[in-house]
Protein backbone atom coordinates (compact mmCIF):
# COMPACT_ATOMS: atom_id res chain seq x y z
CA UNK A 1 0.00 0.00 0.00
CA UNK A 2 2.81 2.35 0.84
CA UNK A 3 4.43 1.66 -2.54
CA UNK A 4 1.16 2.33 -4.32
CA UNK A 5 0.89 5.73 -2.64
CA UNK A 6 4.43 6.70 -3.74
CA UNK A 7 3.66 5.69 -7.35
CA UNK A 8 0.44 7.72 -7.29
CA UNK A 9 2.33 10.76 -6.01
CA UNK A 10 4.91 10.53 -8.80
CA UNK A 11 2.23 10.33 -11.45
CA UNK A 12 0.46 13.32 -9.90
CA UNK A 13 3.70 15.38 -9.92
CA UNK A 14 4.08 14.63 -13.60
CA UNK A 15 0.65 16.01 -14.36
CA UNK A 16 -0.65 12.52 -14.85
CA UNK A 17 1.79 11.99 -17.77
CA UNK A 18 5.25 11.82 -16.20
CA UNK A 19 5.51 8.05 -16.11
CA UNK A 20 2.72 7.14 -18.48
CA UNK A 21 4.31 5.66 -21.61
CA UNK A 22 0.96 5.19 -23.29
CA UNK A 23 0.10 8.92 -23.25
CA UNK A 24 3.53 10.35 -24.28
CA UNK A 25 4.61 7.99 -27.09
CA UNK A 26 3.85 8.64 -30.79
CA UNK A 27 1.78 6.08 -32.58
CA UNK A 28 3.07 4.50 -35.78
CA UNK A 29 0.49 6.44 -37.78
CA UNK A 30 1.67 9.74 -36.29
CA UNK A 31 5.30 8.91 -37.10
CA UNK A 32 4.42 8.04 -40.70
CA UNK A 33 2.41 11.23 -41.15
CA UNK A 34 5.30 13.32 -39.77
CA UNK A 35 7.82 11.61 -42.05
CA UNK A 36 5.50 12.15 -44.99
CA UNK A 37 5.25 15.87 -44.28
CA UNK A 38 9.04 16.14 -43.97
CA UNK A 39 9.42 14.32 -47.27
CA UNK A 40 7.01 16.64 -49.08
CA UNK A 41 8.67 19.77 -47.70
CA UNK A 42 12.12 18.44 -48.66
CA UNK A 43 10.94 17.60 -52.18
CA UNK A 44 9.69 21.18 -52.57
CA UNK A 45 12.67 23.02 -51.09
CA UNK A 46 15.79 20.94 -51.81
CA UNK A 47 15.75 21.41 -55.63
CA UNK A 48 15.42 25.18 -55.19
CA UNK A 49 18.25 25.23 -52.67
CA UNK A 50 20.45 23.18 -55.01
CA UNK A 51 19.73 25.51 -57.93
CA UNK A 52 20.57 28.57 -55.85
CA UNK A 53 23.77 26.93 -54.67
CA UNK A 54 24.77 26.07 -58.24
CA UNK A 55 24.07 29.60 -59.46
CA UNK A 56 26.14 31.11 -56.69
CA UNK A 57 29.02 28.71 -57.37
CA UNK A 58 29.06 29.91 -60.99
CA UNK A 59 29.16 33.54 -59.85
CA UNK A 60 31.92 32.82 -57.33
CA UNK A 61 34.10 31.32 -60.07
CA UNK A 62 33.32 34.19 -62.43
CA UNK A 63 34.19 36.74 -59.74
CA UNK A 64 37.51 34.98 -59.18
CA UNK A 65 38.41 35.15 -62.89
CA UNK A 66 37.26 38.77 -63.04
CA UNK A 67 39.46 39.73 -60.09
CA UNK A 68 42.49 37.92 -61.49
CA UNK A 69 42.01 39.58 -64.88
CA UNK A 70 41.50 43.04 -63.35
CA UNK A 71 44.61 42.74 -61.17
CA UNK A 72 46.71 41.47 -64.06
CA UNK A 73 45.63 44.42 -66.24
CA UNK A 74 46.63 46.88 -63.51
CA UNK A 75 50.05 45.24 -63.21
CA UNK A 76 50.47 45.25 -66.99
CA UNK A 77 49.63 48.94 -67.28
CA UNK A 78 51.91 49.84 -64.35
CA UNK A 79 54.76 47.77 -65.77
CA UNK A 80 54.49 49.78 -68.99
CA UNK A 81 54.22 53.13 -67.13
CA UNK A 82 51.18 53.89 -69.26
CA UNK A 83 48.02 55.89 -68.60
CA UNK A 84 45.71 53.37 -70.30
CA UNK A 85 45.84 49.91 -71.83
CA UNK A 86 46.18 51.11 -75.42
CA UNK A 87 49.18 53.21 -74.51
CA UNK A 88 50.57 50.19 -72.68
CA UNK A 89 50.53 48.32 -75.99
CA UNK A 90 47.46 46.10 -75.65
CA UNK A 91 46.37 46.81 -79.20
CA UNK A 92 46.52 43.52 -81.10
CA UNK A 93 45.83 39.80 -80.93
CA UNK A 94 49.53 39.07 -80.44
CA UNK A 95 49.89 41.61 -77.61
CA UNK A 96 46.91 40.06 -75.80
CA UNK A 97 48.52 36.63 -76.23
CA UNK A 98 51.71 37.93 -74.63
CA UNK A 99 49.66 39.43 -71.82
CA UNK A 100 47.90 36.14 -71.03
CA UNK A 101 51.10 34.09 -71.24
CA UNK A 102 53.11 36.49 -69.07
CA UNK A 103 50.53 37.37 -66.41
CA UNK A 104 48.63 34.09 -66.04
CA UNK A 105 49.56 30.47 -65.56
CA UNK A 106 48.36 28.92 -68.81
CA UNK A 107 48.02 25.12 -68.80
CA UNK A 108 46.80 24.75 -72.38
CA UNK A 109 47.29 27.13 -75.29
CA UNK A 110 45.03 26.31 -78.22
CA UNK A 111 45.99 29.56 -79.97
CA UNK A 112 43.38 30.13 -82.70
CA UNK A 113 41.49 26.86 -82.18
CA UNK A 114 38.36 26.85 -80.03
CA UNK A 115 38.63 23.18 -79.05
CA UNK A 116 39.84 21.55 -76.91
CA UNK A 117 40.19 24.66 -74.75
CA UNK A 118 36.47 25.40 -75.06
CA UNK A 119 33.53 23.05 -75.48
CA UNK A 120 32.53 22.12 -79.02
CA UNK A 121 29.18 23.90 -78.73
CA UNK A 122 27.32 26.33 -76.49
CA UNK A 123 23.71 27.30 -75.91
CA UNK A 124 21.87 30.29 -74.56
CA UNK A 125 19.46 30.23 -71.64
CA UNK A 126 16.59 30.32 -74.13
CA UNK A 127 17.76 26.94 -75.44
CA UNK A 128 18.95 28.45 -78.71
CA UNK A 129 22.33 27.29 -79.98
CA UNK A 130 25.00 29.98 -79.75
CA UNK A 131 27.29 30.60 -82.69
CA UNK A 132 30.23 31.28 -80.37
CA UNK A 133 33.63 29.99 -81.42
CA UNK A 134 36.87 31.17 -79.88
CA UNK A 135 38.98 32.56 -82.72
CA UNK A 136 42.06 34.00 -81.01
CA UNK A 137 44.10 33.41 -77.85
CA UNK A 138 42.06 30.37 -76.83
CA UNK A 139 43.59 29.15 -73.57
CA UNK A 140 42.91 27.24 -70.37
CA UNK A 141 44.14 28.83 -67.15
CA UNK A 142 45.44 27.05 -64.07
CA UNK A 143 42.19 27.84 -62.23
CA UNK A 144 40.30 25.69 -64.75
CA UNK A 145 38.70 28.54 -66.67
CA UNK A 146 38.86 28.85 -70.45
CA UNK A 147 39.51 32.30 -71.89
CA UNK A 148 39.78 33.72 -75.40
CA UNK A 149 38.56 36.30 -77.91
CA UNK A 150 36.09 36.07 -80.77
CA UNK A 151 37.10 39.02 -82.90
CA UNK A 152 39.98 41.18 -84.01
CA UNK A 153 40.78 44.21 -81.91
CA UNK A 154 38.38 47.11 -82.24
CA UNK A 155 40.01 50.38 -83.25
CA UNK A 156 38.81 53.95 -83.07
CA UNK A 157 36.54 53.63 -80.04
CA UNK A 158 36.63 52.89 -76.32
CA UNK A 159 36.63 49.07 -76.49
CA UNK A 160 39.82 47.07 -76.88
CA UNK A 161 38.29 43.64 -77.41
CA UNK A 162 35.64 41.12 -76.38
CA UNK A 163 36.76 38.31 -74.08
CA UNK A 164 34.75 35.13 -73.50
CA UNK A 165 35.23 33.17 -70.28
CA UNK A 166 33.97 29.67 -69.52
CA UNK A 167 34.51 29.39 -65.78
CA UNK A 168 34.80 25.58 -65.79
CA UNK A 169 36.26 24.90 -69.23
CA UNK A 170 34.70 22.11 -71.25
CA UNK A 171 32.52 20.94 -68.36
CA UNK A 172 28.81 21.57 -68.68
CA UNK A 173 26.35 23.05 -68.86
CA UNK A 174 28.12 25.28 -71.44
CA UNK A 175 25.36 27.88 -71.41
CA UNK A 176 25.94 31.61 -71.74
CA UNK A 177 24.72 33.25 -68.57
CA UNK A 178 25.45 30.16 -66.45
CA UNK A 179 29.06 29.02 -66.85
CA UNK A 180 30.01 31.06 -69.94
CA UNK A 181 30.15 34.85 -70.15
CA UNK A 182 31.06 37.58 -72.60
CA UNK A 183 33.18 40.41 -71.13
CA UNK A 184 34.36 43.59 -72.81
CA UNK A 185 37.72 45.13 -72.08
CA UNK A 186 37.88 48.93 -72.33
CA UNK A 187 40.91 51.13 -72.92
CA UNK A 188 40.54 52.71 -69.47
CA UNK A 189 41.04 49.27 -67.91
CA UNK A 190 37.41 48.67 -66.96
CA UNK A 191 35.86 45.26 -67.62
CA UNK A 192 32.14 45.57 -68.28
CA UNK A 193 29.44 44.66 -70.77
CA UNK A 194 28.97 46.05 -74.26
CA UNK A 195 28.30 49.75 -74.88
CA UNK A 196 26.63 50.31 -78.22
CA UNK A 197 24.75 53.09 -79.92
CA UNK A 198 21.34 51.47 -80.49
CA UNK A 199 20.31 47.93 -79.60
CA UNK A 200 17.24 48.20 -81.84
CA UNK A 201 19.33 48.62 -84.99
CA UNK A 202 21.44 45.54 -85.79
CA UNK A 203 22.57 46.89 -89.18
CA UNK A 204 24.15 50.10 -87.90
CA UNK A 205 25.10 48.89 -84.44
CA UNK A 206 28.40 50.38 -83.31
CA UNK A 207 30.54 49.21 -80.41
CA UNK A 208 32.22 51.35 -77.81
CA UNK A 209 30.50 54.68 -78.30
CA UNK A 210 31.17 55.70 -74.67
CA UNK A 211 33.52 54.91 -71.82
CA UNK A 212 32.83 52.21 -69.26
CA UNK A 213 31.44 51.60 -66.71
CA UNK A 214 27.94 51.22 -68.07
CA UNK A 215 24.88 52.57 -66.34
CA UNK A 216 22.41 50.16 -64.76
CA UNK A 217 19.93 51.00 -67.52
CA UNK A 218 22.44 50.13 -70.25
CA UNK A 219 23.20 46.80 -68.60
CA UNK A 220 19.53 45.94 -68.23
CA UNK A 221 18.98 46.77 -71.90
CA UNK A 222 21.88 44.49 -72.86
CA UNK A 223 20.43 41.72 -70.71
CA UNK A 224 17.17 41.80 -72.66
CA UNK A 225 18.77 42.41 -76.04
CA UNK A 226 21.50 39.80 -75.72
CA UNK A 227 21.47 37.43 -72.75
CA UNK A 228 17.81 36.38 -72.75
CA UNK A 229 17.13 36.71 -76.48
CA UNK A 230 16.84 33.75 -78.85
CA UNK A 231 19.40 35.21 -81.26
CA UNK A 232 22.41 32.86 -81.28
CA UNK A 233 24.73 35.69 -82.24
CA UNK A 234 23.99 37.75 -79.14
CA UNK A 235 25.56 36.15 -76.10
CA UNK A 236 26.54 39.28 -74.21
CA UNK A 237 24.46 41.01 -71.52
CA UNK A 238 24.58 38.34 -68.81
CA UNK A 239 27.75 39.68 -67.19
CA UNK A 240 26.34 43.19 -66.90
CA UNK A 241 23.23 41.85 -65.18
CA UNK A 242 25.41 40.14 -62.55
CA UNK A 243 27.27 43.42 -62.01
CA UNK A 244 23.93 45.21 -61.57
CA UNK A 245 22.78 42.68 -59.00
CA UNK A 246 25.93 42.90 -56.85
CA UNK A 247 27.45 39.62 -58.01
CA UNK A 248 24.27 37.60 -57.66
CA UNK A 249 22.71 35.43 -60.37
CA UNK A 250 19.09 36.47 -59.92
CA UNK A 251 17.83 35.25 -63.30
Amino acid sequence: MKGAKIWKSLVTLGGGRFLSSSSSAFTLAEVLVTLGIIGVVSAMTVPSLMQNYQRQSYVTQLHKVYNELSQALVRYQNDKNAVNLSEAGLTSVSSLSDFFLNYFKVVNNCENNSTPCFAASYKKMSGTSSNFKCLHNCMVLANGASIGTVNEFVSGNTIITQIVVDINGQKGPNIFGRDAFSLFLYKNGVIDDLIGNDTSDDTNYEWGVAEAPLSKEQREENFSYGCTSSDGGRYHGCFGKILNDNWQMTY
